[in-house]
């Protein structure tokens, strides 16, 4: 989807007029016809023009408003991090506009599109899942204008970055469960398409091949919904598919943890003695389930003030794009709890 499907230059053409009686016509300045605003605005109309909102937001001086694009509001990680956002925002004298995609790529660029057209200076983006062409992105970064992306790092060369260290995470959550004594370790991945989701496999892989545990590829599932029945019903599928019952999971979200403690519990598994279970992201709730769920924590308020703080830089022009560090990545801790401790 472009950001704009005709240019003055092309309506120009079509109307044998010059560049600036468009450009006057379509801002309705004195001095040009209404017949001729109404034939500009006309073709304009049909010839899909709009204004370029990246050059208008580059023109015009700070707004001193930054947008912010995240998957879900609704999701503790992201609250977390829209809270360390605001923090930094408002510290520094900027305003924040948010918007969620939904996980949807086309309310993902109409997001961007929009914000654009507000003039805001920059925007924090953490793509949906349905996005796996970053045209609408590196069509901005092109034309100088700041993106910083955070949890989720997009495939564009020299895109900025803050990330936690979801390969770590994972490391050191499958790690746990090997000294706890758990062997068949199931993972519930995310979705394949995002570089978290692949980290995180990645992670558990290596801890159980470091250990001398051969890798399942039947034991590595997707759950690209992340959602409380997907997991139980993936775990519960699992359990009748499975020649050996799994004695651990580790799920690249929490959500999909408790479903598979859920599904763990309908087949009557004692969870931590005959189960193990971790999660991901270290959401409130873990410490109120019976049993406590482990997690590997997420810094999402510290991921959220540092990216804010690289965006107004660059805006403010205290960081020299070109040389400066890509990728930040920050640090995550495994909050050992009851559903995995069986020592």
């Amino acid at each position: 989807m472009k950001l704009g499907q005709a240019t003055i230059k092309d309506i120009a053409r079509e109307l044998n007029l010059s560049a600036s009686t468009i450009s006057r016509a379509l801002k309705d300045y004195p001095g040009i016809s209404d017949e001729t605003k109404r034939r500009v605005k006309e073709v304009a109309k049909n010839m899909n023009y709009r204004p370029n909102a990246i050059a208008l937001s580059l023109r015009k001086s700070r707004s001193f408003t930054i947008g912010v694009i995240i998957p879900e509001v609704v999701h503790f990680f992201f609250s977390t991090v829209i809270s360390g956002i605001e923090d930094i925002a408002q510290s520094r004298g900027y305003n924040v506009i948010l918007s969620q995609s939904n996980e949807k790529l086309d309310r993902e660029i109409s997001s961007i599109e929009t914000m654009l057209s507000n003039q805001i200076d920059g925007v924090l983006v953490s793509y949906s899942k349905e996005t796996e062409s970053f045209d609408h992105f590196t069509r901005v970064l092109d034309q100088g204008f700041p993106i910083v992306f955070f949890d989720r790092a997009p495939a564009i060369p020299n895109a900025i970055n803050v990330m936690v260290a979801d390969y770590q995470g994972a490391y050191d959550a499958t790690i746990h469960l090997i000294s706890q004594g758990y062997k068949n370790i199931v993972h519930l991945s995310g979705p394949k398409a995002l570089k978290i989701s692949i980290d995180r496999e990645q992670g558990y892989r290596d801890a159980l091949e470091k250990n001398g545990i051969s890798v399942n590829p039947a034991n590595i599932i997707e759950c690209p919904l992340g959602t409380l029945e997907e997991g139980q019903r993936l775990v519960s599928e699992l359990f009748n598919s499975l020649p050996e019952r799994p004695d651990a999971f580790f799920s690249c979200n929490d959500i999909g943890a408790v479903g598979a403690m859920k599904a763990c519990r309908d087949i009557g598994l004692k969870i931590p003695l005959e189960v193990g279970i971790v999660g991901f992201s270290d959401w409130q709730f873990c410490a109120m389930l019976d049993p406590q769920l482990s997690s590997v924590s997420q810094p999402g308020f510290m991921m959220g003030a540092r990216a804010t703080e690289i965006l107004i830089d660059i805006i403010e022009k205290k960081l020299d794009v070109e040389t400066m560090e890509r990728n930040l990545i920050l640090e995550t801790k495994l909050m050992e709890r009851d559903s995995s401790r069986r020592f």
